[in-house]
């Protein structure tokens, strides 16, 4: 009767264990799907006129009469006495021609102040076309080099000048480029607007990228360097090589790498659709002078150790982006 009633058991039981390791491996699942993504970070500018462009100032015009030079073109301020009633002596028409020349000053000027003309060279003003891109590239988690070459570029880069945004931009895209054999995915887009309205459309493209993290573990923005502890950093180069590592890397894991960049004038990209387009959208992305670079945003995710983006947050979070 016993062996009877243990022989009616072990089924149950074997049946209740199956059932509770399966619970366990779904929701240990379900724990690393709610669990948070960290990301990487390095940013700067100002969409303020960069320095090298001048205020405005009026041509000078030398005026006859020994009256020197004065600003604004036309006449000089002594033929302006006699329009004034000072000095008398000439003739009506020379006071005609003064008027022209004092109404033509005031409606060039009255052009340049509604207009936006700030430069001398009539450069760059509140009414300049700036470009806004983004660069984005998806890559195989397998490319363990290419985040720690990013968290150097954060830990070392000058975020507070023109030159060290620049080279931030440079360093990031030729990272990127070192490492074609990883990309997966590629995509591309600019879009055209003015000075006053470009700062909103760049922080809105940051801001959309940077809310797919949980947590930003490492961040370099305007020389506010801020890092994870040690523990949740990743791992050094001596360590990547440690084969021990590669059994954490599960299949359809990526890395996803966005680049965002505001520069003076138009910029014109090409649709990412190959490898091709995509490297050389890196190398136009990666080419932007300082003069014209205005602000950037370089971001990354994972960042962590141990954190993964899975082929399923590749299509929910970057649905737009193309095999390459």
């Amino acid at each position: 009767m016993h062996n009877k009633l243990q022989q009616a058991i072990k089924p149950i039981l074997k049946s209740l264990l199956l059932l509770s390791l399966v619970f366990s491996l779904a929701f240990s699942h379900a724990d690393g799907a709610l669990a948070g993504r960290s990301g990487g970070r390095i940013g700067g500018g100002s969409f303020r006129v960069p320095s090298s462009s001048r205020g405005y100032s009026a041509p000078r015009t030398y005026a006859p009469g020994g009256g020197g030079y004065y600003p604004g073109g036309g006449f000089g301020f002594p033929f302006m006495l006699p329009f004034l009633g000072i000095g008398g002596g000439f003739s009506g028409l020379l006071g005609l021609f003064v008027f022209i020349a004092i109404a033509n000053f005031l409606l060039q000027t009255f052009r340049r102040v509604s207009s936006g003309e700030t430069t001398e060279d009539m450069g760059y003003n509140s009414n300049s076309t700036v470009a806004v891109t983004k660069v984005q590239v998806g890559l195989l988690a397998s490319a363990r080099e290419l985040q720690g070459e990013l968290n150097r570029i954060a830990e070392t880069a000058d975020t507070n000048t023109a030159e060290g945004r620049t080279e931030v931009i440079q360093e990031a895209s030729l990272a990127l480029l070192r490492h074609p054999e990883y990309w997966v995915y590629g995509g591309s887009g600019t879009q055209q607007a003015r000075l006053t309205s470009a700062e909103s459309e760049f922080n809105r493209l940051a801001l959309a990228e940077r809310s797919k993290f949980s947590e930003e573990t490492l961040s370099n923005v305007n020389n506010q360097l801020k890092g994870a502890s040690p523990k949740a950093a990743l791992p050094t180069s001596g360590e990547l090589d440690n084969p021990t590592r590669l059994i954490t890397e599960g299949p359809g894991e990526y890395i996803v790498v966005t680049l965002l960049a505001a520069t003076l004038g138009k910029l014109e990209l090409p649709t990412v659709n190959s490898a091709d387009d995509l490297r050389q959208v890196l190398r136009q992305i990666g080419s932007l002078s300082s003069d014209k670079l205005l602000a950037i945003e370089v971001l990354w995710t994972p960042q962590a150790e141990g954190d993964t983006l899975t082929s399923d947050d590749l299509v929910a979070e970057y649905a737009d982006l193309r095999l390459v």
